[in-house]
């Protein structure tokens, strides 16, 4: 078998996580302080796959071009692919063919989070050579997922957000594939909601008798489209951080695991673990609770912030309640002016301005 490629999906709109999505792509939303796609590209890349082609869009390419460059501080070669509209799996895989070359690849949805990665995956693909091979989760709402039906641990049907679903096994987004699927996908016509469906696509490959595996995810998986979604990845990825004091810490207490970095400051504060804060942010007179994310540049003064994600720029002052379950996006202030407390729950812009009253 050829060398694996990677194909990663970095050309959705994210609109279940507007309005944070209007101004930045939803891969490069951070993850205890790193961007989702980041986590991709590295998954990829402990797999063995260095040759990586990022599908963008028109509208976000550009950020993405940017914060990823040409792959090399990722140990990666990465070559950037426009897709001209959001119109499916299967047409970003059509899209790519030219960078695909023939080769079998590995395609990885950019805002998929997999704490095993794909290493063991990769392996089996390799040793086996199926024509394609997915990966299944069991899910609590199938309905919402493409969803595999199996008879015997083969895999017999995909369909995608069914109404009466077959099984509760749901495609996570992670895929790899034999230069087969490239005909596949050739064949399919617009879904209802007008995309070109990569369940289709695999259907194609099962109703022609080609091979297609599946297996099903060890560790846990999110797909951090929703805001519930990626503060639960937050708090899975900040379970297994180490405590790192770089910073500046002044009559301020830590409890548990914490990575203060190089920069930051910490003023009659209490930070208690898991949480990540990033140099130039200053903590001063408040309380950092579990499950936090603080991006480079902040300001949290006066104020508790538990189980939320603070992009770079953000400012929290005066809040006489607690900041909970929120994602700020960039040069975000959130103030208090006068008035009886009241529990807070957010999803914020960039460049947004609050003033609680």
């Amino acid at each position: 078998m050829s060398e694996l490629k990677g194909l990663i999906l970095s050309g959705g709109e994210g609109t279940r996580l507007r309005p944070i999505t209007h101004t930045s792509a939803k891969q490069l939303v951070p993850v205890a302080n790193k961007p989702v796609l980041f986590y991709g590209i590295e998954a990829l890349v402990e797999a063995g796959v260095t040759e990586i082609g990022i599908v963008i869009a028109p509208a976000t390419g550009g950020e993405i071009r940017e914060a990823v460059g040409d792959g090399s501080s990722f140990g990666a070669t990465v070559t950037y692919i426009e897709q001209d509209r959001p119109a499916g799996l299967a047409h970003a895989v059509l899209t790519a063919e030219d960078f695909l070359d023939g080769s079998p690849f590995v395609m990885y949805l950019g805002d998929n989070l997999l704490r095993n990665g794909i290493g063991r995956l990769a392996e089996t693909f390799k040793r086996e050579s199926p024509d394609a091979l997915i990966l299944l989760t069991e899910v609590d709402d199938p309905n919402s997922f493409g969803v595999a039906e199996l008879e015997d641990g083969h895999v017999v049907r995909l369909v995608e957000k069914p109404e009466d679903p077959p099984s509760n096994l749901a495609l996570v987004g992670v895929y790899l594939f034999s230069p087969s699927i490239m005909e596949a996908a050739r064949q399919l016509e617009p879904s209802a909601r007008g995309e070109l469906e990569i369940t289709e696509a695999i259907q194609v490959l099962i109703d022609e008798g080609r091979r297609v595996k599946s297996e099903v995810v060890t560790g846990w998986w999110k797909d951090t489209g929703h805001l519930d979604d990626m503060l639960e990845a937050n708090r899975l990825v900040l379970e297994e951080v180490q405590t790192r004091l770089d910073g500046e810490i002044e009559d301020s207490r830590v409890e548990g695991r914490v990575v203060l970095e190089s920069g930051a400051i910490l003023r009659r504060s209490v930070v208690r673990g898991p949480a990540v804060i990033a140099a130039g942010t200053v903590i001063e007179d408040a309380y950092i609770g579990p499950y936090t994310s603080i991006g480079a540049d902040c300001v949290v003064r006066r104020a508790e912030v538990e189980h939320s994600i603070l992009l770079t720029g953000s400012y929290v002052e005066d809040l006489g309640n607690r900041l909970e379950a929120s994602l700020l996006g960039r040069d975000v202030r959130v103030t208090r002016t006068v008035g009886p407390p009241r529990t807070l729950r957010m999803l914020v812009g960039d460049r947004a301005e609050i003033k609680i009253v």
